[in-house]
């Protein structure tokens, strides 16, 4: 993991191949699920009900497993970990295909996400085992970030071809190939890698983790959709209660599920603050524009789609430029120089109503996303000892993934007073202007929030990580571990 470490070779790149397979098809599944969910709903007789947590089951898994599937892969082998992630999703995959009644696709999805809970801290994981010279190493997570954007663009079209000649459960089917692919080739490119020296998972750990973080997403998606309600504040509270009794065990553990003295180090605490934050206001925001280009634009679902595909693609050049700019700049000015095109592009989102105009502001808020996404998680992941690597994965994975919802729910509540007030000051006007005007003033109003909240957070990381160098080059400063306890390591020489 030593910022000098020895140059991978060609059987590392093609080992980043097989790694790009199973991240291409986690983003991808997202999107079709999203097409084919009308479709899949009037074949089954789905309710309401039943739709929601056909769509939310799957990220209520991921999210609450992530930190224990991270640890996990750490102590029995992370190869192992993804190649048996991979054919759990393979057949659950089948599953959710021929599913012949909401309860069994709901049940279907759970275990997709089970399986895909797996997937992206086995992937981080190897890649630092693959790449140790840290400027490979973020090359390869640029590449790792890259797969979601273009899974989130080839996704709706590769669903819309496919439920226009097929029945909606083959788009379900494209995650077999995929994985059958993962399991021949893993064994041949990819690495073992396990810790050793770690004991069993605490299975009590495991079961709090889960009880603090279920209830308090579940919470937050029920506060987003539904508003203020006893149910889902009393789920986001028994989550917060029950995370301040996981974190007590994790202090009086030898060997916890979470290592706490993680956050002892001020770069690893603040990039991964600093990427909670970033998913919250990006992925609130682009939740409320894409409702605004089909509410108030009047496009179809594929028709927003592609609306916001230049974001996409413009985040894919985002990726790719962030690793050789991060050789030259520290990650402080380069992190905070992202996060101040993000904020423009929220400024532009905030002034504009038109379907071109916004698409062209989330395309320039999305040119900000690079560095801090691939280079962030890089930072993450390097800042551990080999050991830890899973533990760190899952714990950058949870923050993007607790991101969104409270994104949703805390932009969405303040949303909702523009909302409200702009119909209170427009009485006369018609019903259906006044409520696209009003939805129109909250996705203004979200995008303003958004963008003050980011530029508060470059300020913080360019005063914070600025003594960190660039790419490839050693700090000067320790952590605050040290390699005797065989769990953590001194930070200097990473990069």
């Amino acid at each position: 993991m030593d910022a000098a470490g020895q140059p991978a070779g060609w059987r590392a790149w093609a080992g980043m191949a097989v790694l790009t397979l199973p991240t291409l098809l986690v983003s991808i599944d997202l999107f079709v699920m999203l097409m084919a969910l009308p479709r899949l709903s009037a074949s089954l007789h789905a309710s309401h009900v039943q739709q929601l947590w056909i769509v939310d089951i799957y990220g209520f898994m991921v999210a609450g497993l992530l930190i224990t599937m991270g640890t996990l892969g750490d102590r029995i082998g992370r190869r192992r970990l993804l190649l048996g992630g991979a054919a759990a999703f393979g057949a659950a995959s089948v599953l959710t295909a021929y599913a012949t009644s909401p309860a069994m696709l709901i049940a279907a999805r759970a275990l997709l996400g089970l399986a895909g809970a797996t997937l992206t801290p086995s992937t981080l994981a190897l890649i630092a085992n693959l790449f140790p010279d840290s400027r490979q190493r973020s090359t390869a997570m640029g590449i790792w970030a890259t797969c979601f954007s273009v899974g989130a663009i080839i996704g709706p079209l590769i669903g819309g071809v496919m439920l226009d000649h097929f029945w909606w459960g083959s788009v379900f089917l494209l995650g077999v190939p995929v994985m059958v692919a993962t399991l021949v080739l893993g064994p041949l490119l990819l690495p073992e890698f396990r810790n050793a020296t770690a004991s069993r998972v605490d299975l009590l750990s495991v079961a709090l983790s889960l009880a603090t973080i279920l209830p308090f997403v579940y919470g937050l998606k029920e506060l987003a959709s539904g508003g203020w309600h006893p149910v889902p504040v009393a789920a986001v509270a028994a989550g917060i209660t029950v995370g301040v009794v996981f974190v007590q065990r994790q202090r009086t553990l030898s060997d916890p599920l979470l290592d706490l003295r993680l956050f002892r180090d001020r770069a690893l605490t603040v990039t991964l603050g600093a990427m909670l934050m970033y998913s919250m206001l990006s992925g609130g925001t682009m939740t409320f524009l894409a409702q605004h280009f089909q509410l108030v634009n009047g496009l179809s679902p594929l028709g927003a789609g592609l609306a916001m595909v230049p974001g996409m693609a413009s985040s894919i050049v985002s990726f790719q430029l962030a690793t050789p700019l991060g050789r030259r700049i520290r990650p402080a000015f380069l992190f905070s120089g992202g996060l101040a095109v993000a904020v423009a592009g929220m400024l532009v989102i905030s002034q504009s109503a038109g379907t071109v105009a916004l698409a062209a502001g989330f395309a320039i808020a999305c040119f900000g996303t690079g560095p801090l996404v691939s280079l962030g998680t890089s930072q993450v992941i390097g800042a551990v000892p080999p050991q830890r690597a899973g533990a760190a994965a899952g714990l950058a994975q949870t923050a993007n993934e607790c991101g969104l919802p409270m994104g949703v729910a805390l932009l969405g509540s303040a949303g909702i007073l523009a909302y409200r007030s702009y119909l209170g000051a427009h009485p006369g006007e018609l019903a259906r202007s006044a409520a696209q005007h009003a939805y129109t003033a909250e996705l203004h109003v979200i995008a303003a929030i958004a963008a003050i909240a980011l530029a508060a957070v470059a300020i913080v990381i360019t005063f914070t990580l600025r003594r960190i160098p660039p790419l490839g080059q050693p700090r000067s400063e320790a952590g605050n571990y040290t390699a005797a306890d065989g769990r953590c390591a001194s930070l200097t020489g990473h990069g």
